[in-house]
């Protein structure tokens, strides 16, 4: 998906230098958007096997465990193995925010980022609280999932900037492609809105004893699936524009169309056989890493004002 290319300095009147970046940023950053990954799996499995009150407390598992206990069986393990992510997460965006501060003058872009990320982190654990305390509820277990796409899609653009090297930036494409472009991204918001709303007026409540009464859940992934037929053409259509042009968004344009046929292809799978549990989770996560791979080639729409070349980084996604 990534490769590597040397980036050739260019003549510039805003010529800058920037310090390089601390050793471990880029891994930790990494690591970050894994986990940031990772977690949104496993909340799919809390959700889709009934596990979602394995641990009836928060932040204790029992009003006096931590821990599951025997008696909670397998809901109780799979609810506790989320939560733990949640730990090591946290660590991770913490050593990204405190790398990043060690370059906030230079990089106050990757410092801000950093701080974002990490805010929308602890705001995940009181959030997972109260899903927790209200039993379930919908609007907030969609909240929920929907905070995790977001810190998903802020890790890969801190992951393009990290590669990219400091600002300022300037558009890359024609006005009418970038034009295009965030059109497309608003159709794949409302998909990701309506996706997550036709989740939640589904079967696959988080709890055998959590009913769902609302919307129709039919009628819902029609008007979720209608959108997402629209940011498909709209993808074709600025793939031939980037082909014929030769445009710097090619390469993640052409990633993006993968991804997106197969979360279609998935969505289809999951509509006419029942919505099973292993294709709705796969349809979760694919979510998550179509939207973030929509960030990048929005971001790829504009390139940094040249570097002196020992400052320019070695690598870009």
């Amino acid at each position: 998906m990534f490769e590597r290319i040397i980036l050739s300095s260019q003549p510039s009147p805003q010529r800058r230098t920037s310090s390089p970046l601390p050793r471990f940023l880029i891994p930790a950053a990494w690591i970050s958007f894994v986990l940031n990954v990772l977690i949104i799996a496993t909340g799919g499995a809390v959700r889709l096997t009934g596990s979602g009150l394995g641990c009836s407390e928060w932040p204790l598992c029992t009003p006096d465990s931590f821990v599951p206990t025997e008696e909670l069986g397998i809901h109780g393990l799979i609810e506790f193995g989320n939560r733990t992510i949640s730990g090591p997460l946290l660590i991770a965006a913490l050593i990204v925010l405190i790398l990043s501060i060690k370059i906030r003058n230079e990089r106050k872009d990757l410092f801000v980022l950093s701080i974002i990320i990490t805010a929308l982190i602890l705001l995940q654990a009181v959030v997972g609280g109260f899903v927790v305390w209200e039993g379930l509820k919908a609007v907030l277990v969609g909240f929920h999932y929907t905070v995790s796409l977001i810190i998903v899609c802020i890790a890969a653009a801190y992951l393009v900037r990290a590669y990219s090297g400091p600002g300022p930036y300037v558009r890359d494409v024609p006005k009418g492609f970038a034009i295009t472009s965030h059109v497309m991204t608003l159709f794949m918001a409302i998909v990701i809105v309506m996706g997550v709303i036709t989740t939640g007026n589904g079967p696959h409540s988080g709890d055998e004893n959590v009913i769902r009464d609302g919307f129709d859940a039919t009628l819902l992934s029609h008007l979720h699936a209608w959108p997402g037929y629209i940011t498909l053409a709209l993808l074709v259509v600025l793939i031939a524009w980037a082909f014929q042009r030769d445009l710097r968004p090619l390469k993640w344009l052409l990633t993006l169309l993968i991804v997106m046929v197969v979360q279609i292809l998935v969505g289809v799978f999951q509509a006419r056989s029942g919505l099973p549990p292993v294709a709705v989770g796969v349809h979760m996560v694919l979510a998550s890493l179509t939207a973030a791979t929509m960030t990048v080639t929005i971001m790829k729409l504009k390139k940094p004002l040249a570097l002196d070349a020992s400052a320019a980084p070695a690598k870009t996604l």
